[in-house]
């Protein structure tokens, strides 16, 4: 069985990143370090449940962590989709032009290239939604944590928009292309700022001590 390419070691994964290899790319790196922004936010809720100054908000930071554990899960298994999906994509503009499959099979492939991006977006929106949550209720002594989850949510979710757009810009159904850009620039409106928002609090508070 082939190797996933999340169950690489940090070092091997980085390797093959550097490479040649036409798998992981920048969708892949976008859901990986959309991953890893959410287990920071984790890493906030595990280390403050537990502790008597915050049992009024226990019950909340328990919920969010089964929320950032489906949420990093799912950021992980978009990875390797990515890579799924981009392999076809691949081979198809390797067709001949001479050959009249070509042009609906890239098409599909196309198509089909734009929803693991699409999935990570939807994916880092629901971790940026925590992480304003875990600011709110999270140990303060970690909040450091909680600003490099937010900039590498925000990060990941503006990368993951970037390999929508390389892919709506060459698709022939422009009504399909607007829609999925429409659906991407949603996303990027609402929670880029809020993803920022968390950052800069998260600066303020430590640059002014509280």
């Amino acid at each position: 069985m082939k190797e996933k390419l999340v169950e690489k070691s940090c070092a091997d994964f980085a390797a093959v990143l550097a490479s040649k290899a036409p798998v992981p790319g920048g969708g892949g790196a976008a859901a990986l370090v959309g991953a890893l922004g959410t287990a920071l936010c984790s890493m906030v809720g595990n280390l403050t449940v537990g502790r008597k100054k915050y049992a009024a908000v226990e019950a909340d930071i328990r919920s969010a962590l089964k929320q950032a554990e489906k949420v990093q899960a799912e950021l992980l298994e978009l990875v390797d989709k990515d890579a799924e999906a981009f392999e076809p994509l691949s081979r198809a503009y390797s067709i001949s032009k001479d050959d009249p499959t070509r042009e609906v099979t890239l098409e599909n492939a196309t198509r089909s290239a734009c929803q693991a991006p699409l999935e990570m977006m939807c994916a880092i929106c629901k971790a940026i939604e925590l992480l304003e949550e875990m600011l709110e209720k999270g140990s303060v002594t970690l909040v450091s944590d909680v600003g490099c989850g937010a900039l590498c949510c925000g990060a990941a979710l503006e990368s993951a928009s970037m390999n929508i757009f390389v892919n709506t810009g060459t698709l022939r159904d422009r009504e399909e292309a607007a829609l999925l850009d429409v659906q991407a620039d949603t996303l990027l409106a609402e929670y880029l700022p809020r993803a920022r928002h968390v950052a800069d609090e998260v600066a303020r508070r430590l640059r002014n001590g509280g």
